[in-house]
């Protein structure tokens, strides 16, 4: 699915293992679908918003109206840009890159979601390090930040991985519980020097005057 009036769905980041591309409407039903198979262990939440409390069908509903709202609501000056996986032909998860106001403040903010049965495959680092290569030689970024729970060992150890540095935390309220949620943050020369996944960037030019920038 490809659109002259809406460059974005010609973008595409390819690793050596995985490409992230703008979802088609059947790639939103396989999310959907992983989202209704459950993304990690009930008993714990790791995220801010417990959408995944939902009962099955409702999580993959809201899947789909999670990606409808980022394509309606989209503007230069606020975006967020959501990413389907794919592995071998295979939809695994979803990778989200957003900005605010980029083009002064020079700063992205990432989350991801894998289905349960594609996790610790080396997928989340792979997805990470292809819109982290987007944010800061595609777009001229000048800092990427994320932010993880501290029993979200996965995250914690991409971040780490890809040269993030802690930068405090927030304290959230989840399932009616007050929660300290790890800040994390990366900037060019963290990136630069820890840039070993080589990331292919297709289709970008076109989409630059979406993100407030020159074409």
């Amino acid at each position: 699915m490809t659109s002259p009036h809406w460059p974005l769905t010609a973008l595409v980041l390819r690793t050596p293992r995985i490409e992230l591309r703008w979802p088609a409407l059947a790639d939103l039903d396989a999310l959907a679908t992983l989202a209704e198979e459950g993304i990690h262990d009930p008993g714990v939440q790791p995220f801010s918003e417990p959408w995944t409390d939902a009962p099955p069908a409702d999580r993959a509903r809201s899947t789909l109206q999670y990606h409808w709202r980022l394509w309606g609501s989209w503007q230069p000056a606020e975006w967020r840009l959501g990413l389907v996986v794919v592995l071998d032909g295979t939809v695994t998860g979803m990778q989200e890159v957003t900005g605010r106001d980029f083009t002064t403040l020079r700063e992205v903010h990432t989350g991801s979601w894998l289905g349960r049965r594609f996790q610790r495959q080396g997928i989340g680092t792979q997805m990470r390090a292809a819109v982290l290569a987007l944010a800061f030689e595609g777009l001229g970024a000048h800092y990427a930040t994320t932010e993880a729970f501290p029993d979200n060992l996965a995250s914690r150890s991409v971040s780490r991985k890809l040269g993030y540095a802690e930068d405090g935390t927030n304290r959230l309220l989840v399932r009616g519980q007050p929660v300290q949620a790890i800040r994390f943050r990366l900037d060019r020369a963290g990136w630069e020097a820890h840039r070993v996944i080589p990331v292919e960037i297709l289709g970008l030019p076109a989409c630059l005057p979406c993100f407030g920038l020159d074409s």
